[in-house]
């Protein structure tokens, strides 16, 4: 069973958001990495690079396949986790303390088309 935390929301394609004031906090999510197997690339954006929902924002790389990330939301990306450029695997490790982007929310009414936790769970089987 995957891991899904309250309080957070989710995309149909596997990215979770915290939304603190207007940024929102994106990563992939547990079910996300565990069907990826060991991450070994992420392609990030840059900072100020402008970002919309439902289009792709970057790349994970594993042993096993490449997959798209989508941002869930409209915006400017406000910050990347550069720390994912040397350790990709600390994607597999904890999804949820390993954030990708951090993005400067544009429309803060795309947060309604968002997956609560329970919503998510039905499809992340």
């Amino acid at each position: 069973m995957s891991k899904i935390i309250e309080g957070l929301l989710y995309s149909e394609s596997h990215e979770w958001v915290k939304v603190d004031g207007d940024i929102a906090i994106i990563g992939v999510t547990d079910f996300a990495q565990s069907e990826m197997g060991d991450i070994t690339y992420v392609d990030l954006p840059a900072e100020g690079d402008e970002v919309e929902k439902d289009a792709d924002f970057g790349a994970l790389e594993s042993v096993k396949a490449s997959s798209e990330l989508y941002s869930p939301v409209s915006g400017t990306v406000a910050a990347v986790n550069e720390a994912l450029e040397d350790a990709p695997e600390l994607i597999n490790e904890d999804p949820y303390a390993n954030w990708i982007i951090k993005v400067n929310i544009s429309d803060t009414a795309e947060l309604d088309s968002l997956l609560s936790a329970a919503d998510y769970e039905k499809i992340a089987k």
